[in-house]
């Protein structure tokens, strides 16, 4: 125990939770969050739910509402197949990017599970989601749940006036874009004027189709199509449309000649939940790590003070290593590197860097090294950077060793694959470089953008695919992904391939 820890009676003894028991642990998992690690978070919302419910948000991507759509329901009918023959667990919880932060706990989790769920989401994924640049530069925590009940509200409407049919088709042909629908470096619009309209008339019950979907007319939305775009010069016209563009939907939404207004503003919901999803997928180690970090500092900060028992410790604890377990190359169970892992362990290295650092730590992180307050190091590290810059940044060659990490260069005109570095002193630096790429989404997603559409011509829209690494398109998506494109655009689509160098 430390000096000033004081020794009080386990929060509980038994398996079994009830919510004066959740909101005792709370409390005291709050006490270490906010005034010994310095946290920062949003209010929490904490909800239990069954299994079924469990299964539901996972077909819905996490988020507690959505509008309907068939692929949400095959998503459901998959993962529980799997979790009722045992080839697939729940997660033990839920959470996502809002303010309050809500999480999602199984009901079947005992009372030490309940405990361990609340320090990990409602506390190390929370501070992480209000704190880090991506998500406060990126999304609206402040605004998601008001819009996802509009779009809920504005697809349902779309449903009763349109039909079913309708609106299938356009969210599958965006559902299919979907990826390519983000601005990965220009920050993304607010809502509309329209749909802040929109949003305020679901918070006062007015849910009819007249209501929400009368805000729109032809001079609200379409107006950036074809009329505004006049007989311009290549150049010129390119400039007007801002091409090359990157998010797909975004062109589509403000230039197809074919769409209706309420049709661009379905592209538009669909764009608009990609982009909150976004730096979701930047951040999976970060994220992560910070969260089983922060959980394993209160559990083992509680158990000094007394505050659980042996038995729900050890349970606890076997859920934690479970969790960061790094299988090896060779065990059946190896899917890469688990990003739980990877995330515990630097978030425990920067905290070893700078508590005891050695002459090799010293070297490597001149500017941390043996800084006495490994919180703030902690905290800056976790508000600033994203996987790819926070591995290149991090990554210690002491976790190099540790993780046996080494590089294989993978040429397609040799016969073999060559290990082209390995942890030691002159391959640290390179293996660090490779790991943080393969982080980097830039170059794990495919590059595809607009490059020209004449409006006044033919109307073809010309897409360009930069080829990276000699790694094309698989066949099968793409010509099914430009099948939905050209129902969106209703004229020839053309994609070119280019290598990296034009």
């Amino acid at each position: 125990m430390q000096a000033g820890d004081t020794v009080a009676t386990p929060m509980f003894t038994g398996p079994e939770w009830t919510f004066q028991l959740l909101e005792v642990a709370r409390d005291a998992i709050e006490e270490i969050a906010l005034n010994d690690l310095g946290l920062d978070v949003y209010p929490n919302q904490i909800e239990i739910i069954s299994a079924e419910q469990m299964l539901d948000a996972y077909s819905c991507v996490g988020l507690p509402l959505m509008y309907q759509h068939w692929s949400f329901g095959k998503h459901f009918a998959r993962d529980e197949a799997l979790y009722r023959t045992g080839r697939q667990g729940l997660a033990y919880e839920i959470v996502i990017n809002s303010n309050p932060c809500i999480s999602y706990n199984m009901e079947e989790n005992t009372m030490a599970m309940q405990t361990l769920v609340m320090a990990h989401a409602a506390f190390g994924h929370n501070h992480f989601f209000k704190n880090n640049y991506l998500f406060q530069q990126w999304t609206d925590a402040a605004g998601i749940h008001d819009y996802l009940a509009f779009a809920k509200n504005y697809i349902s409407a779309c449903e009763e006036r349109y039909g079913l049919s309708a609106v299938e088709e356009i969210l599958d042909a965006a559902h299919a874009l979907q990826s390519q629908g983000v601005f990965r470096y220009g920050r993304p619009p607010k809502p509309t004027t329209e749909e802040l309209a929109a949003m305020q008339k679901v918070r006062e019950g007015y849910e009819s189709a007249q209501s929400v979907l009368d805000i729109w007319t032809d001079a609200t939305l379409g107006q950036d199509k074809l009329e505004q775009i006049k007989d311009e010069p290549y150049s010129a016209r390119r400039k007007l449309m801002n091409l090359p563009q990157e998010n797909l939907l975004y062109f589509l939404e403000k230039h197809s000649p074919v769409l209706e207004p309420w049709q661009c503003e379905i592209l538009r919901i669909v764009r608009m939940l990609a982009q909150y999803l976004y730096p979701q997928k930047q951040t999976k180690v970060m994220n992560e790590g910070c969260a089983t970090f922060v959980h394993y500092y209160i559990i083992n900060k509680l158990f000094e003070q007394g505050r659980l028992t042996e038995g729900a410790y050890m349970e606890m604890m076997h859920s934690h290593t479970n969790v960061v377990l790094q299988p090896e190359y060779d065990d059946p169970r190896y899917s890469g590197i688990n990003p739980y892992a990877l995330g515990f362990a630097m978030m425990q290295d920067i905290r070893r860097i700078c508590e005891n650092p050695t002459d090799e730590d010293r070297e490597w992180f001149p500017d941390f090294a043996g800084d006495p307050d490994w919180r703030r190091v902690m905290r800056d590290a976790w508000a600033n950077y994203r996987d790819e810059s926070f591995i290149q940044q991090f990554l210690s060659p002491h976790l190099i060793r540790k993780f046996k990490l080494f590089t294989l260069a993978d040429d397609a005109d040799q016969s073999h694959l060559v290990v082209s570095q390995i942890h030691n002193r002159s391959g640290y630096r390179s293996v660090r470089r490779d790991l943080a790429h393969s982080y980097d989404l830039a170059y794990l997603e495919p590059d595809i953008q607009v490059t020209d559409a004449d409006l006044k011509g033919d109307r073809e829209l010309k897409l360009t695919h930069t080829v990276r690494d000699g790694i094309h398109l698989s066949e099968e998506d793409r010509d099914e992904v430009l099948k939905h494109l050209r129902r969106l655009w209703g004229y020839d689509v053309s994609l070119e391939a280019v290598d990296a160098g034009g």
